[in-house]
């Protein structure tokens, strides 16, 4: 089947094509697409930061109903609302695996999962570490006051590891309160970097035995390096392509659907897939005054 696909080559911009989806093999199934949300990775890959990824891997925040059900998927009817985190969620229609996708009660943005799962994994991967590293006398740190940090620090409070947090950001200061920062000369247990604009036991400092949640891949000084050997610290990379993912993706539709996270008030642009599309990067590029996090919409 011909579709049709947004994807970037890397210049500056997006553009659009034609592309080949084959028939979905018996542990996939056929979405056709209604939301896909514009990451800021696509906004890097356009720039010609990082990439550019083929054709088949552009666009992963994607939020469809099922038209087609290989023979060994048994979970999903057609008809069904789905997130998925399967590429590529910039075409028209496109084919997910089994374990990539989660039922979902309707197509609203809220339920575009997969970035809400990014930010549940950037704490479950390394959650053993943080417990140790939680309680009195413990201090944490968040670094970046956006959308993937909100979701974060939500995360820590469901699971009871909030006990002290700050965090430095410039964004969302009706959301966090005291808690935001534009500077601090406290010392930390446990960081989580989602901004990769500090040094880590340099700028920051950190306590012995301290846990580095680097959830960015943050290229790291000699100085910095130095540093946190010195602290005998502990780094930990989480990745959306670990084996957990899909268990993130269900407790992020549980826990949205149940109230205990909330990011409604993040999703404030909606672009007509047909009409608003080149926009809808120029402004995840630009992020104009009241902006937080786009997605195109398919009629």
């Amino acid at each position: 089947m011909n579709v049709n696909l947004l994807y970037t080559d890397g210049t500056g911009k997006f553009l659009e094509t034609i592309w080949t989806k084959a028939e979905p093999a018996d542990d996939e199934i056929e979405v056709k697409s209604i939301m896909t949300g514009v990451c800021r990775s696509d906004v890097d890959m356009m720039r010609g930061n990082f990439g550019p990824l083929p054709l088949h891997m552009q666009g992963h925040e994607g939020l469809g109903q099922v038209v087609k059900i290989g023979a060994n998927i048994k979970h999903v009817k057609i008809g069904d609302y789905v997130a998925t985190r399967g590429e590529p969620a910039y075409a028209d229609m496109y084919n997910v695996r089994d374990k990539e996708f989660v039922v979902v009660p309707e197509a609203h943005p809220r339920y575009i999962l997969e970035p809400v799962a990014c930010a549940i994994n950037v704490v479950y991967q390394p959650i053993d570490e943080i417990a140790k590293r939680n309680g009195t006398g413990k201090k944490m740190l968040i670094i970046g006051s956006g959308f993937l940090a909100y979701v974060a620090y939500q995360v820590l409070q469901i699971n009871a590891l909030d006990s002290d947090i700050d965090v430095i950001g410039s964004h969302n200061l009706e959301l966090w309160g005291d808690k935001l920062l534009f500077s601090t000369s406290e010392s930390y247990d446990v960081v989580i970097d989602l901004s990769g604009k500090y040094e880590l036991g340099t700028e920051i400092n950190l306590n012995n035995n301290a846990l580095i949640v680097d959830a960015v891949g943050k290229a790291v000084s000699k100085e910095e390096a130095q540093a946190q050997l010195w602290k005998a610290c502990t780094t930990v990379k989480p990745s959306p392509r670990n084996d957990g993912f899909h268990q993130c993706m269900l407790d992020a539709k549980y826990w949205i659907k149940t109230g205990r996270i909330k990011v409604d008030n993040f999703w404030t642009r909606a672009y007509n897939r047909n009409t608003e599309w080149q926009q809808a990067f120029a402004d995840g590029a630009d992020r104009p005054s009241g902006y937080s996090r786009g997605y195109i919409k398919w009629d």
